[in-house]
């Protein structure tokens, strides 16, 4: 399932909505900088956080396209998300909450395991326009990653002591696999950032 993206932007922030079918409309997002969610990237000192899909692990996105956070729906509100992550074609009436009764949605799932990992909405009443057109997660559905949070060390041993067994070398090979997506996202996000600062100084 291939998909379009939309680069969008207001006064205040830019963001990217990756879709299948259809154009989302623009709206202006209200950057939630309450730290009472489980995941928060607004302090300067806090390291970036990597999310991936709780079920195949695959990276789904990170901490520097943070939007906010939902607490009452539990959910963690993304303006850009990786190519791992899937937008639907089909639209749902939202009517389980109360909060978002009457809103249109779609659903995100995982490009790996197709497993359902949040929505978008695309139509909202307008207490809700600050949640429109933002990447929804489940925390429930993915897992996070703290970069440079790792304290295990091997033990100060000859390499020929030291056995490599079949499951050690696949545990490797996944852990470089998911820190090459997480650069390569990053190096990505930082083209369109330089892209974005030199449209600005030709203005």
């Amino acid at each position: 399932m291939s998909g379009r993206r939309a680069l969008c932007k207001d006064s205040n922030v830019t963001y990217e909505v990756t879709v299948n079918d259809g154009v989302y409309a623009d709206s202006t997002i209200i950057k939630d900088i309450s730290k009472q969610g489980k995941f928060v990237e607004d302090d300067d000192s806090d390291p970036p956080v990597v999310f991936f899909c709780g079920s195949c692990k695959l990276p789904v996105g990170d901490s520097l396209s943070w939007a906010g956070s939902e607490d009452e729906k539990n959910q963690i509100l993304l303006k850009r998300v990786s190519d791992n992550v899937l937008v639907g074609e089909e639209t749902h009436f939202s009517g389980t909450c109360k909060k978002d009764l009457g809103c249109l949605k779609v659903h995100l799932t995982c490009r790996g395991c197709s497993s359902l990992l949040g929505m978008v909405y695309i139509s909202t009443p307008r207490k809700l326009d600050h949640i429109r057109s933002l990447f929804c997660l489940n925390v429930t559905a993915i897992e996070s990653y703290v970069l440079g949070s790792s304290s295990q060390q091997v033990a100060a041993v000859s390499p020929k002591q030291q056995p490599v067994t079949l499951e050690y070398r696949q545990a490797v090979e996944r852990q470089l696999d998911e820190i090459k997506a997480v650069t390569l996202s990053m190096g990505q996000r930082l083209l369109v950032l330089e892209g974005d600062q030199q449209s600005k100084s030709q203005m």
